[in-house]
């Protein structure tokens, strides 16, 4: 399945949003929002917010449950939550192909559109830079009489 340019970005409700961040897949017709919530500019900060809500429930548990003083109990799950972003950073660009896999989408997709995306980028940055050289280069002249 590939996602046509035209195709409308259909956000989840919360509960369905709570689902996908647990791990859960989407109806299809959120398919194209998959794509865009792992392809966006911010898909970084998108991934560490549903790594959070993976691990708001362990970590409430260990805060109600765990028999200790309380500075033990945040150092455990500050600890925990530590860990738990390392090795969510190491892995999230294949937690995120899996989820745009999930979607229906074949593997590779969400690299190969953020791939796009920078060099997109670039270009236009490339050109932006390309025309104030030349600006200045016309002052300079303009200045000199050269």
């Amino acid at each position: 399945m590939t996602s046509a340019p035209d195709e409308p970005i259909v956000r989840p409700a919360a509960h369905r949003w709570l689902w996908y961040a647990l791990g859960g897949a989407l109806p299809p017709r959120h398919s194209s929002w998959v794509l865009f919530d792992t392809t966006t500019r911010t898909w970084g900060l998108r991934h560490v917010a549903r790594m959070l809500v993976q691990m708001a429930v362990p970590i409430a548990l260990v805060m109600i449950f765990l028999p200790a003083p309380l500075g033990l109990r945040v150092a455990v799950c500050g600890g925990g939550i530590f860990l738990g972003l390392i090795y969510s950073l190491a892995y999230m660009p294949e937690t995120t192909e899996t989820r745009v896999m999930k979607a229906g989408y074949p593997a590779g997709t969400a690299t190969a559109v953020r791939d796009r995306a920078g060099q997109q980028r670039d270009l236009r940055d490339s050109e932006r830079r390309r025309a104030a050289a030349a600006k200045r280069a016309a002052r300079y002249r303009e200045r000199t009489g050269r």
